[in-house]
């Protein structure tokens, strides 16, 4: 049996991404950071026999899920598979809509639902989890709601408010799988990677030029502040191809050549946004 593990309680979106990506015949196990949820796939730091990590990397109305970027460029687990899941949020409690003047929720799920909570007035309070910050009313005052799925509602037996709080309703959040091992190439895949460059004029337009050079197409392109060196980035990338191709291949080479440093995420199946 496939023994997942994920940032956050039962309930949460990411427990719920897991299923849909491997199938109900799993064993999942939340944990409280994204840092620590990566480390217990990784036997040297970890004594359980996880061996899957799930975390979100983007959402299409927030963008990057920045804590989940900057874990990912520290692990030596590779990333094997994505998977997207439409979001739909529910404002959870045990008072009346009115009653509400204080969500709990994580901030990308309080900015997701930002229209709503402006419309009622409701003071936010970040949380580190969506299906957590349900735990955390249970025993608070009946003012105090919090925003998460249906899923997590059933699980703390507290009842929806209100069902579709979130701005837009084509909401879908976009996660990679990590493993220990690597998979194969299937001729329809996709390749993560994050690299840094010199300081000096055209250095990212010179790494640019490779994929253009080799017909390779971007999907995605985010600078993140480098956490050891003040205003300097790293740059998250997404591409069609796999590390293995021998196209693909020759131009990680090429831009190996010009980074200050190039990591390899992994390279995995394209998955369909359904």
């Amino acid at each position: 049996m496939k023994k997942v593990s994920y940032q956050g309680v039962p309930g949460a979106y990411s427990e719920s991404a897991a299923r849909k990506f491997f199938g109900e015949e799993i064993a999942t196990f939340g944990i409280f950071t994204f840092k620590d949820a990566l480390r217990s796939a990784v036997p040297e730091e970890s004594p359980t026999d996880v061996n899957h990590c799930i975390l979100p990397v983007e959402n299409s109305i927030e963008g990057t899920v920045g804590q989940s970027i900057d874990e990912i460029v520290k692990t030596n687990l590779h990333a094997i598979g994505e998977v997207y899941l439409k979001v739909e949020h529910c404002l959870i409690g045990r008072g009346k809509l009115g009653d509400v003047t204080k969500v709990y929720s994580h901030p990308q799920a309080l900015g997701q639902c930002s229209d709503f909570i402006e419309d009622h007035d409701m003071r936010t309070v970040p949380t580190y989890d969506t299906a957590g910050s349900v735990e955390i009313i249970k025993d608070l005052e009946d003012n105090c709601a919090a925003i998460a799925s249906s899923l997590a509602s059933n699980l703390n037996d507290i009842p929806i408010i209100k069902e579709g709080i979130a701005n837009n309703s084509n909401n879908f959040t976009r996660f990679l799988i990590f493993s220990r091992d690597k998979v194969a190439e299937t001729g329809n895949d996709k390749t993560s990677i994050i690299f840094s460059v010199k300081h000096e004029p055209g250095a990212l337009h010179h790494i640019l030029k490779e994929f253009y050079d080799k017909d390779i197409n971007l999907t995605k392109i985010e600078s993140r502040p480098n956490k050891n060196t003040n205003w300097e980035y790293n740059f998250f990338v997404d591409f069609l191809g796999h590390s293995e191709n021998s196209k693909i291949k020759s131009v990680l080479d090429n831009i190996g050549k010009n980074t200050i440093f190039l990591k390899i995420i992994g390279s995995y199946p394209i998955a369909e946004l359904d």
